[in-house]
């Protein structure tokens, strides 16, 4: 059992995290671009096949969603 006197390296909040901050980074910026693409792409496919759907329909319909897309999740300019 360790004693009251604890003689170890470790001071909080010291550590580098700029790679945990640029893991977090890409994570959210592959899942916001991954959601919209896969978005789009459902959407032109349940467009396409649906009965009387078309192939330029959806296509049209995904192109929507991709560019109101786009508009809505690109990264903001830093307030601070």
């Amino acid at each position: 059992m360790a004693g009251a006197d604890h003689t170890d390296d470790y001071q909080r909040g010291s550590q580098e995290i700029s790679e945990q901050v640029s893991t977090w980074d890409l994570f959210m910026a592959l899942a916001k671009w991954g959601t919209l693409g896969t978005a789009a792409l459902i959407l032109f496919l349940v467009i396409w096949f649906q009965p009387g759907g078309s192939f330029i329909g959806g296509l049209i319909a995904a192109v929507v969603l991709s560019v109101v897309g786009w508009f809505g999740l690109r990264s903001k300019p830093q307030a601070h």
